[in-house]
């Protein structure tokens, strides 16, 4: 059997980090893709020689040319600019959407079947663009940024708690930004429902400090942005759909009436397996929380026409 084929379209911290990983999990031959001379091709050798001590078969190579993301079973997208400190993810709108416009061709010509994960900022815009400049079934093309916010809130809970992160199971909706919302109701540790735990009071806070968890690293760094647990989460995705798990994950979908929402995309629960996006979920929700995800969904769709009126 053939194995499965893997582009990361993005040679930088997250693209490197992504490439370890797969190798480390074998899910498929990993072809590492960037505009930077020399970059995808030193970091795929450099995993390569480390393959001995990591048990891997794994075959990766680099190139500098889109082109070779043809025949990919998934293609990961994060080239882009990062933020560096004071800027938001909005910021990154326009020089980034000029990237997604020149891979989602590259997508569209040679890798049509692929499923795309988009991580690129701002998250909820791009992957919105990448499935109109690829023409795409939306159920092939999603974002990831819940999986990661998820992850982060968890992280929290567990810190606060004193739990294993892995025991806590947590819940984000709407943009990838600021104004995502913390579902209090949705997390569980163990199985037992957070609002057991902790008071509503100490989970805004933690809920708080999610939202700004990006910032939080780009303040720290100086010099770039997250890119160990964004890579490990983008490789969550792959991996639902490369083994059909049927995993239930945060992803930015598009919407087709679920939480009120037509025709653009924003975080939500979904299923992933074989089929890319098998399955919306929709969680309830209290008063504030649907409020909170409103006025997410509102900042995402400015941002959603602002791509409409550049592709028209």
């Amino acid at each position: 059997m053939a194995r499965k084929k893997i582009a990361l379209v993005g040679a930088g911290q997250i693209g490197g980090t992504m490439a370890l990983v797969l190798a480390q999990k074998q899910l498929g031959d990993v072809v590492l893709i960037d505009i930077v001379e020399g970059v995808p091709q030193g970091k795929a050798l450099d995993i390569m020689e480390g393959r001995l001590p990591l048990n891997s078969s794994t075959a990766l190579t680099g190139s500098n040319s889109y082109e070779d993301i043809a025949g990919s079973d998934v293609v990961i997208v994060t080239a882009g600019v990062p933020r560096k400190p004071g800027m938001t993810r909005d910021d990154l709108l326009e020089v980034n959407y000029g990237i997604i416009e020149k891979v989602g061709a590259a997508i569209k010509k040679s890798a049509p079947n692929a499923f795309v994960i988009v991580v690129t900022n701002p998250l909820d815009a791009m992957v919105y663009a990448m499935q109109k400049v690829t023409g795409l079934d939306p159920k092939r093309v999603v974002g990831m940024a819940g999986v990661l916010d998820s992850s982060r809130l968890a992280c929290f809970v567990a810190m606060e708690l004193g739990v294993a992160a892995e025991d806590v199971q947590a819940m984000v909706l709407g943009g990838h930004g600021p104004s995502m919302v913390s579902l209090f109701g949705s997390v569980s540790v163990g199985g037992i429902p957070l609002p057991q735990l902790m008071s509503k009071e100490t989970f805004d806070k933690l809920a708080k400090r999610t939202a700004d968890a990006g910032t939080e690293i780009v303040n720290l760094l100086k010099t770039g942005s997250a890119f160990y647990s964004p890579g490990v989460c983008a490789i969550k995705m792959a991996e639902a759909y490369l083994l059909d798990k049927k995993s239930v994950l945060a992803c930015a979908v598009e919407l087709n009436g679920e939480y009120g929402v037509k025709g653009f995309y924003c975080g939500v629960p979904v299923v992933i397996g074989a089929g890319g996006v098998e399955k919306i979920i929709e969680v309830e929700v209290n008063a504030e929380e649907k409020a909170a995800f409103d006025k997410s969904v509102n900042e995402v769709k400015v941002n959603a026409e602002w791509v409409n009126a550049k592709i028209k």
